[in-house]
């Protein structure tokens, strides 16, 4: 069993927004270095990157304000960091000792966080065994006996498709890449997906789709198997999309996304998250969600797990805010804001939500086919392993080497790197 390291600190106060987790330390307002807060207070930063989400951010403010009045001697304050950079951020300043209290990490950083001791353990904190949790996803949360995350939100992937422009969804890979052919034309692509080495971790979660999806695996769990010849086909059907220019090439996410919004784009693999923040920016496009028409069902799931940081100075307090999230109520709400999203518990959608949003059931209806994108035996290893295959990939995209001899060149360095 892994004993985290423990660090004490002392922190100046938390505050709002990126300068929580970059500039301050965590913990409460009343520890000493901290000054005291009107009341006694303790006040608690909370990060998370769907914070700055424009369909979902506000709505999940409005839900931890319901937490904010609930409480007397407590205060949650959100932290909003960019995708991009969330990650490497967070990472480096709770290995300094400090950052937020409360993290909403992807699972390559939770698990390389939870490996590095970082992450304070769950187990006399929170009695798991009162709540009715989500057995695939959170199989994922407990690491040699010790918990370490509860989930905040589990998004399995989906193909969205613009209805307008496909009245039937594809159901093979064959019909997915003709329907993307046929569509693309003009200012008009049939598909998008992140293709560029700047969004590493966003074209690791696209091409996981891929592998998974005709029988790969980057590991049997204990030995690597990046260069498979399962894997070689579902990534060669992904760069296969990419040569046949079905997508706009060198757009980042945000962009094709807002295309998508716009019309411009007839199909993208997302996960269920993306729902919301379709029907926030764009409340009149006609869209509906399928699963993704691969040979096997089998796809990415995001994992993303709410945390304590181990340098935290107010860990009860921060449990507390966990508890309350996890009641029946407030997993509802959660879920609700969420959208196609599960959280950590077993809920029932509303007749009215079904009505509203029938594609729901598509996503729920993944849960137990879906798979948090790390590789499986080397977690903590993932964000390294990720660099690593993403920049082979892309090489092979951009024409330097042949895919084959990519992976077999990701294969040999990732293996170098494992040890």
């Amino acid at each position: 069993m892994r004993t985290p390291r423990v660090r004490r600190v002392t922190v100046a106060a938390a505050a709002v927004g990126l300068a929580a987790v970059v500039s301050t330390g965590c913990g409460s307002d009343s520890e000493s270095g901290g000054g005291e807060s009107e009341g006694g207070v303790t006040t608690l930063a909370f990060a998370a990157s769907t914070f700055g989400d424009p369909g979902r951010g506000p709505q999940l403010q409005e839900w931890i304000d319901e937490f904010n009045a609930s409480q007397d001697e407590i205060r949650v304050e959100a932290a909003s960091v960019p995708y991009p950079t969330f990650g490497q951020t967070v990472l480096t300043q709770m290995g300094g000792g400090e950052g937020p209290d409360l993290v909403r990490f992807d699972m390559p950083e939770f698990e390389a966080a939870s490996d590095a001791g970082l992450i304070a353990p769950l187990d006399d904190l929170i009695d798991v065994s009162q709540y009715e949790l989500l057995e695939q996803p959170d199989q994922f949360m407990v690491h040699d006996g010790v918990r370490h995350g509860i989930i905040f939100e589990a998004s399995n992937y989906a193909m969205f498709y613009n209805a307008d422009l496909i009245p039937e969804p594809p159901t093979t890979y064959e019909e997915f890449f003709d329907t993307a052919q046929s569509l693309t034309s003009g200012d008009i692509f049939g598909l998008a997906f992140r293709q560029t080495e700047a969004e590493e971790a966003g074209v690791w979660q696209d091409i996981f789709n891929y592998v998974y999806g005709f029988g790969g695996a980057w590991s049997d769990g204990e030995n690597l198997t990046i260069n498979a010849p399962e894997n070689l086909e579902g990534l060669q059907a992904y760069k296969d999309l990419y040569d046949a220019n079905v997508i706009p090439r060198g757009a980042d996410a945000a962009t094709f996304r807002r295309m998508f919004a716009e019309g411009k784009v007839a199909m993208e693999l997302n996960n269920g998250g993306y729902a919301t923040h379709l029907r926030a920016e764009s409340p009149e496009l006609n869209f509906d969600a399928a699963p993704i028409p691969f040979p096997v069902r089998s796809q990415g799931s995001i994992l993303a797990p709410i945390v304590i940081n181990e340098a935290s100075s107010a860990k009860e307090e921060a449990a507390t805010f966990i508890r309350w999230a996890l009641e029946p109520e407030n997993q509802v709400k959660l879920q609700e804001i969420l959208g196609a999203s599960s959280v950590a518990t077993a809920t029932e959608r509303s007749s009215e939500s079904l009505q509203d949003m029938p594609y729901l059931t598509t996503f729920d209806d993944l849960t137990e086919s879906s798979l948090p994108q790390v590789v499986l035996g080397f977690e903590a290893q993932t964000p390294d392993i990720r660099k690593i295959v993403v920049q082979n990939v892309i090489a092979a995209l951009q024409g330097q080497v042949d895919l084959e001899t990519a992976l077999d060149n990701a294969q040999e360095q990732a293996t170098d790197l494992v040890g």
